[in-house]
């Protein structure tokens, strides 16, 4: 019970406040929960280690949560996630049922994390259990199986492998490192760049920039915005009860359980679970005919599966070292600043800083909910918020959070641009940032694996007959190009 001791009033006061930010930032239309993480992530440098992640998982909390605003008074999801609350959420705002529609899904968010949280607090430890047993082999089939996974769930699955593999091309610009079975020597740049890039890109410019700046390009680049009321209000024609929850119950676990499992699976997001747990609902619902007209059990699947998200992407992170999530890549570079290493190991010798997660976590939902449901009629307005007003300020954050996270680097500020501007351009060609983000994560360690794994064996046969694991891990990477060529047939012929 040593972690205690690190639950100061601090500690909530950053759990609470970045709660609130995260809000704020899934409020406004094209600002997301990974950026708001991104943005302030150089102000955990200054704070302890759990009173920093205390501050991240409020803001990712929140700012998952505070995309239905939008979604229910505007028709325009706050993330991605809360595309399908659009469905319903809004015809209920025009038909006057606005207040209760935004209550119906602050309490299906509510569920929904919590739900995911308890997944992650019982499941997380008892798969870094199984992989602590896991050989060079094995790790890097697992690394590969995430690439995969994310490039079969792509839009085009050539070019989610290609951003992918790009990712991991990236991450291996500089030093080749002796102690991962290299030369010593640098590789993949020009001369002129090795004295800035001994060392590769810095981790988190690379997050700020791709997440960060290249949103605000991309707002920036918009000859016009769409067009706002100045008059929003909430309406409750119909007032809520919580009757409306009655008979929901299933509704409720499955989709939180769904939005927890796609959580899992890394790089897909909270759009392709709040579909999923939604499709599934239309396909048991009594009346589906009613669903995508206003129907408070459209919202309730919508809303606690992209929640279910939050927990369930921190599964991966913490007992894998694998991002679940856009938003859990951003975190990897918190645990960067503090000197530590997300793994198979992270739970066993680091139990402060996860049962002070786990806490935060809770804490982040409840504070949401209280936020959110007593204070809804303040919160709506926040969509009012001019982006000319907006943006100059995140970008100076963006500037000086990357100058200062390894101590005044100005290469570091080039970095954050140079990725800015290459995160928008990769999205207006088609590239996939997720899988292109991961694979830069993760490229350097599948990299001493796979080295490690042919140093110690000497042949690729290893790869295919170390153990029943990496037999079982081949399977599993099958199936998934399997699955995403079947994908791609279906979407040809309904095309067609």
């Amino acid at each position: 019970m040593d972690f205690l001791s690190h639950l100061s009033p601090l500690y909530f006061f950053l759990a609470a406040a970045g709660t609130l930010i995260g809000i704020i930032f899934g409020a406004i239309p094209g600002m997301t929960a990974t950026m708001a993480v991104a943005v302030c992530l150089p102000l955990t440098y200054y704070f302890g280690l759990h009173e920093g992640l205390a501050l991240l998982l409020g803001l990712y909390v929140g700012g998952i949560s505070g995309g239905l605003v939008p979604a229910v008074m505007l028709n325009i999801p706050g993330t991605p996630s809360s595309l399908t609350t659009t469905f319903d959420g809004y015809p209920m705002a025009q038909k006057g049922e606005s207040e209760r529609a935004l209550k119906i899904c602050i309490i299906s968010s509510l569920f929904g994390g919590v739900f995911s949280t308890l997944v992650l607090f019982f499941f997380a430890p008892v798969l870094a259990d199984v992989a602590i047993k896991f050989s060079y082999v094995e790790k890097f089939l697992i690394i590969f199986f995430a690439l995969t996974v994310i490039a079969s769930l792509c839009k085009n699955m050539l070019l989610g492998i290609f951003s992918g593999l790009l990712g991991v091309l990236l991450s291996l610009v500089g030093t080749y490192d002796i102690s991962s079975g290299g030369n010593g020597e640098y590789r993949l740049m020009f001369d002129f760049m090795e004295p800035y890039l001994d060392m590769g890109f810095s981790l988190l410019p690379v997050l700020i920039g791709l997440f960060g700046v290249s949103a605000i390009i991309a707002a920036a680049a918009k000859h016009s915005e769409e067009a706002v009321q100045n008059d929003i209000k909430l309406t409750k024609t119909s007032p809520f009860r919580l009757s409306v929850f009655k008979g929901q119950s299933i509704n409720l676990f499955r989709s939180s359980s769904i939005g927890t499992f796609v959580g899992m699976l890394p790089g897909i997001g909270g759009s392709a679970a709040s579909i999923l747990s939604y499709t599934q609902q239309k396909n048991v619902s009594k009346q589906p005919s009613e669903m995508g007209k206003g129907s408070p059990e459209g919202l309730i699947a919508s809303e606690s599966a992209n929640n279910g998200l939050t927990g369930g992407a921190l599964i991966p992170l913490l007992s894998l070292g694998i991002p679940g999530d856009a938003t859990t890549a951003v975190l990897i570079g918190a645990f960067t600043l503090q000197g530590l290493q997300v793994g198979p190991l992270f739970i066993g010798e680091n139990l402060d800083t996860w049962y002070s997660m786990m806490v935060a976590l809770l804490f982040a939902n409840a504070v949401m909910f209280l936020l959110m449901f007593f204070a809804i009629k303040y919160i709506v307005k926040v969509v009012l918020v001019p982006k000319y007003v907006l943006f100059p300020l995140i970008m100076m954050m963006c500037v000086v959070g990357a100058y200062a996270i390894n101590y005044g680097i100005m290469f570091d500020v080039w970095t954050l641009l140079i990725f800015g501007v290459f995160g928008y351009i990769a999205t207006r060609i088609g590239l996939e940032i997720a899988p292109l983000v991961i694979g830069f994560i993760l490229g350097t360690s599948a990299e001493v694996y796979f080295v490690k794994s042919l140093e110690s064996h000497g042949n690729f046969l290893v790869f295919f007959t170390n153990s029943y694991i990496a037999m079982f891990l081949w399977v599993l990477i099958g199936l998934s190009i399997a699955f995403s060529i079947y994908v791609s047939k279906k979407n040809k012929l309904i095309s067609a």
